[in-house]
């Protein structure tokens, strides 16, 4: 395939030089000869993008694409192995060393950048690092990540504070700056055009200042999302749980589904925490004035109406219920009050009735507020669809920050992955301060295997706010699930276990960073580091089961199955449906010479992966995926 798109005088020399590579592997130079020849016949085929003949921006394309797929054989073949034995003399090993050198180039393939200094694809981008009086500070480290790409780079500002990152491709770029508690926002440059010189100051502010949460910032974002930017597709029905969608390994589905409930965790409850946080005895005091109003003219709307509300915002549903129903029968049209009653009834799991209140509220005033209720009862019974349809109304009435939230992660949730992926991108450019949205939006990228924009994202909104412990959540187990490390996750959790060293699930997360980064380049000192860390979290918590199953499984590693046995054991005393443990656990004594015991734990793993695929059958069952068309298509009759 890479032949039909070169120019036909390479056609004989990539012949020659397969011919050459072939006839060495038939002669023993190389240790596997099935899969050598056929990597080094590419290799030498991507070779041919690279010789100084090829000009042109048609030619430095093909040699980006040839350089990638070259990188990709590398990593996965025995090519190394295969150099060190060949016989280091011809044009074929020759060719084999240009390439290779070109592969280990890391700036090379993640920033495009090359040696020769006339290319007309390169920009600059350069700039300064001050402190909030505009002081140039010394020695900030500054980092540059490729959008949607998994490579970074960075460099430390001089000592006027300037810093620049030159011979970058054409592109969008995230750039943020820090140094010893104090960092700057993340900044987004975009460099469109050839010869581009990007300057931008990066400013320096406390961690507290700097990222003192997205809430509060939210309205001074930009302005909001206007619907004009109509979705391009419509939920026409749904389907049950076979019809599931997303990518990968039955364990990344699963992965993904378990990402999309815990999102909702991130939705915020319609109750008074501000009530909730006062003073206790100031509570008391009004509830004995509210009682005794009511006592002196039980047929009050406004007595009713106030100690229900009040019953409402301390969380005691079902005492506020038949107080908002008594000021309901004397005001029925009292907007507030039914609002109220809606809202308890939902709360006290009274759905039907919260749904009869919301209807009516809506037969005589259409709100987004109203919507937004609606659809969470009606998710609550059962009926999604309805649910979906509520949600995109109440983004429509008020394209607000948490009607987008909310509307992404009901399509999220019903696996409808590519359209949440839409919401919550379009919501992320309306809020880019939302660090909720960008977890969000990570999740919703990893359910459709873009796993490296889903880093991104998740990066993203750790940088928003250091201190917020859900995004390093969300990229540690995307970080764990996807097929290979995600460098920009690393750093973070890294920042994470240094910021929160008391934490247990930061050097947790750390730790299986490290070890994670092993698969590719192993390190026993990195390993021992990660050791350290996963010791120190079972320290902090001793029912952190996942961190004493890693510890066992790195005392196997070494072969020391005493150690390995003691600590698969505390992983399942922290967790007794921990499957794995049981599993490893059965390994370590049949490796010891007790298979009565082997066989006991393997018996019990195999109950546990049989409880745990039915558990989520049955979720999966209740949970139905919607079905989608485009916008303006009509759906079919049986939809």
């Amino acid at each position: 395939m890479l032949l039909r798109n070169t120019e036909s005088r390479f056609v004989n020399v990539s012949g020659i030089l397969s011919g050459i590579v072939q006839d060495a592997c038939q002669r023993g130079c190389c240790v596997s000869q099935a899969r050598s020849s056929c990597t080094m016949r590419a290799v030498l085929l991507g070779s041919l993008y690279v010789r100084p003949m090829v000009a042109g921006r048609a030619m430095r394309r093909r040699k980006e694409k040839a350089i990638e797929f070259v990188s990709s054989l590398v990593r996965r073949s025995s090519l190394l192995q295969c150099l060190s034995f060949c016989v280091p003399h011809g044009l074929w090993c020759r060719a084999l060393a240009s390439i290779l050198a070109l592969v280990a180039s890391p700036m090379s393939t993640a920033f495009g950048q090359q040696a020769a200094p006339n290319q007309i694809d390169q920009v600059t981008i350069r700039g300064r690092v001050v402190d909030a009086q505009g002081r140039p500070e010394v020695g900030a480290l500054v980092r540059l990540e490729r959008n949607n790409r998994s490579a970074s780079v960075e460099t430390e500002s001089g000592a006027a504070g300037d810093f620049a990152f030159v011979s970058l491709q054409r592109g969008s770029y995230l750039i943020t700056a820090e140094r010893a508690g104090w960092r700057s926002s993340a900044a987004s440059v975009v460099a469109s055009s050839a010869g581009d010189q990007k300057a931008i100051d990066l400013v320096l502010v406390q961690h507290a200042e700097a990222h003192s949460g997205s809430a509060a910032s939210l309205s001074n974002s930009g302005p909001p999302m206007e619907f004009s930017d109509k979705p391009n597709f419509t939920v026409a029905g749904v389907t049950d749980w076979t019809a599931v969608g997303g990518h990968g390994s039955d364990t990344t589905l699963r992965t993904s589904e378990a990402l999309a409930r815990e999102i909702l965790i991130l939705k915020p409850k319609e109750t008074s925490a501000a009530i909730l946080a006062g003073n206790t005895g100031e509570h008391n005091q009004t509830e004995k004035r509210l009682r005794a109003s009511l006592a002196g003219d039980p047929g009050s709307f406004e007595a009713n109406h106030q100690l229900g509300e009040f019953y409402l915002h301390e969380g005691r549903y079902t005492d506020a219920i038949p107080l908002l129903e008594g000021a309901h029968g004397i005001e029925p049209a009292d907007y507030g009050n039914t609002y109220d009653l809606a809202l308890a009834c939902e709360a006290a799991g009274k759905y039907a009735r919260a749904r009869d209140e919301v209807k009516g509220l809506l037969a005589a005033r259409d709100s987004a507020e109203l919507h937004l209720l609606a659809a969470e009862v009606e998710e609550e019974l059962g009926d999604p669809l309805s649910a979906v349809r509520d949600y995109e109304r109440a983004a429509k009435e008020d394209p607000n920050e948490q009607n987008y939230f909310a509307w992404g992660s009901e399509l999220l949730l019903h696996r409808a992955i590519w359209q949440a992926q839409e919401v919550f991108r379009r919501g992320a450019e309306a809020y880019p301060k939302s660090g909720r949205m960008l977890t969000a939006l990570g999740a919703a990228l990893f359910a459709g295997a873009i796993y490296d924009d889903a880093s991104v994202s998740l990066c993203t909104a750790s940088d928003l706010n250091p201190t917020d412990p859900e995004p390093y959540r969300f990229m540690g187990t995307v970080e764990m699930a996807a097929p290979d490390p995600l460098p920009c996750i690393e750093p973070r959790l890294k920042r994470f276990a240094s910021e929160q060293p008391d934490n247990s699930l930061a050097n947790y997360l750390y730790a299986m960073a490290i070890v994670k980064r092993q698969q590719q380049s192993p390190d026993p000192q990195a390993l021992q580091r990660a050791e350290v860390l996963l010791k120190k979290a079972t320290a902090l918590d001793a029912k952190c089961g996942d961190a004493w199953l890693q510890l066992g499984i790195l005392s196997s590693g070494r072969h020391d199955y005493s150690a390995a046995i003691d600590d698969y054991e505390k992983a399942i005393d922290a967790n007794p449906q921990l499957g794995e443990a049981y599993y490893r656990l059965g390994v370590a004594y049949d490796r010891t010479g007790e298979p009565a015991k082997a066989r006991q734990k393997f018996e019990l793993h195999d109950r546990i992966e049989k409880a745990e695929a039915e558990a989520v059958e049955r979720q999966r069952r209740e949970i139905q995926q919607f079905l989608i068309i485009p916008s303006g298509q009509a759906p079919s009759p049986n939809q």
